[in-house]
């Protein structure tokens, strides 16, 4: 199948031949006719499947299509980081190009000035974070009175960022007649009752369950003791066939300590992460996408949404705590049908997590003993902390929601949007 079968407008069938796209990914074949007809969607898919052309595309038909101009924003995009935001945008600017429908995106932690100008001229779509959203509408910068569509993007990880109550926030200013479009990459029993208030009689699109995506990437793990990763990092890159790499790290601090490690050794390296600045981020990404970066270091907020044509490998430095976020990490390689390569490193401490990540995934992650610095066969787990010491580390945020404490293992603090 190709796009021209979808039923799409000669301005946007122009913008996708330009960006060198033909043919439709699963999730772009089954969204589009339905967001066209104007249903609502509940859309559970996971990074690298297309999901932000299979929401963006209709929806500038739809606008393009309307015969009368009505001024105001008319759509508006709810997600949960700025990165995501800002490739949202960049793809309403790509598909877009030959429509005349203007849009913007608004986060966190910048100046809102340029986003203030840019609303006060009037803007078709908004691309916002939930944040961010709320303080310019409680300015009275944003009305959402001719709202006709509502997406809201990664609801999983609103939740995981504790966004939740904002969204809700944001829910309630909204007009009751409109096209809601909800993707999540899981549905846990918050988001299900979030998208049974949100959505009427939505349409179902169910594409690359978790087997699938970890299926198309080559994974290894290696056994290595805690003090030896830096070591064993440096030994995997002396392979001059790993041009990039994403290396995922559980803590800022983490990310920062292996860019140090690299670039002592005359890597180029940089971190994102919620301690940098927007702009700061947004530098180290461009530098890795156009290849002034090898080494990208990222935590698991900070690299959500993150969209990188062409990255060959992913190396998780230390596995998480949660095993979904495993296939949302080593998904952002073997994308859009190419090939990808994911290491993981797993040290005495991290066994019980490699359980939990090989019954999510349903398949036992192949052992690569062949490297310098093998774990030990009789290395046991750190002896854990007594309880009291433990509590000094690490105090819950308690965070709400629906009246019961959140139960959150996170050691970091959300990233604001």
């Amino acid at each position: 199948m190709d796009f021209k079968e979808l039923g799409l407008i000669e301005p946007i069938l122009k913008a996708l031949s330009q960006e060198g796209y033909s043919n439709p990914t699963p999730i772009q074949q089954q969204a589009i006719p339905l967001v066209l007809q104007q249903q609502d969607l509940l859309g559970c898919a996971q990074t690298g499947t297309g999901k932000t052309a299979a929401f963006a595309i209709p929806i500038l038909q739809l606008l393009y299509q309307q015969k009368q101009h009505v001024p105001g924003i008319k759509v508006l995009i709810l997600t949960p980081t700025r990165e995501l935001a800002i490739q949202i945008n960049d793809s309403f600017a790509a598909y877009g190009r030959h429509t005349g429908i203007s849009h913007t995106v608004i986060f966190g932690g910048v100046s809102q000035l340029h986003q203030t100008i840019a609303l006060k001229k009037g803007v078709d779509v908004l691309i916002a974070t939930p944040g961010r959203l709320l303080d310019l509408m409680s300015q009275g910068f944003i009305n959402l009175r001719h709202l006709q569509i509502f997406v809201l993007d990664e609801a999983d990880r609103m939740l995981d960022m504790g966004f939740i109550n904002d969204v809700k926030k944001v829910i309630v200013r909204l007009p009751e007649k409109r096209q809601t479009l909800f993707f999540s990459a899981t549905m846990p029993p918050e988001i299900q009752k979030l998208a049974n208030v949100l959505l009427t009689n939505p349409a179902k699109v169910e594409v690359t369950p978790v087997s699938s995506t970890v299926d198309a990437i080559e994974q290894s793990l290696y056994y290595v003791a805690k003090q030896d990763k830096n070591k064993l990092l440096l030994h995997l890159l002396k392979d001059s066939s790993i041009a990039n790499v994403l290396v995922f790290t559980r803590t800022k601090h983490g990310a920062d300590k292996v860019v140090k490690i690299l670039q002592k050794e005359n890597i180029t390296a940089a971190a994102i992460h919620g301690n940098k600045s927007q702009n700061a981020r947004q530098n180290a990404l461009n530098n890795f996408k156009n290849g002034n970066v090898r080494v990208l270091v990222a935590t698991d907020i900070a690299a959500r949404g993150i969209d990188i044509d062409d990255l060959g490998h992913v190396i998780n430095f230390e596995l998480p705590e949660v095993p979904e976020t495993y296939v949302h990490r080593i998904g952002r390689t073997g994308r859009a049908g190419n090939t990808g390569i994911a290491f993981s490193f797993c040290d005495a401490d991290e066994k019980a997590e490699l359980k939990d990540i090989q019954k999510v995934i349903g398949k036992t992650i192949p052992v690569n003993s062949e490297h310098p610095y093998p774990l030990a066969a009789d290395a046991q787990p750190t002896p854990a902390a007594p309880k009291q010491q433990q509590r000094q580390h690490f105090k819950p945020r308690g965070n709400k929601f629906n009246g019961q404490k959140r139960n959150d293992k996170r050691k970091f603090s959300p990233a604001k949007g």
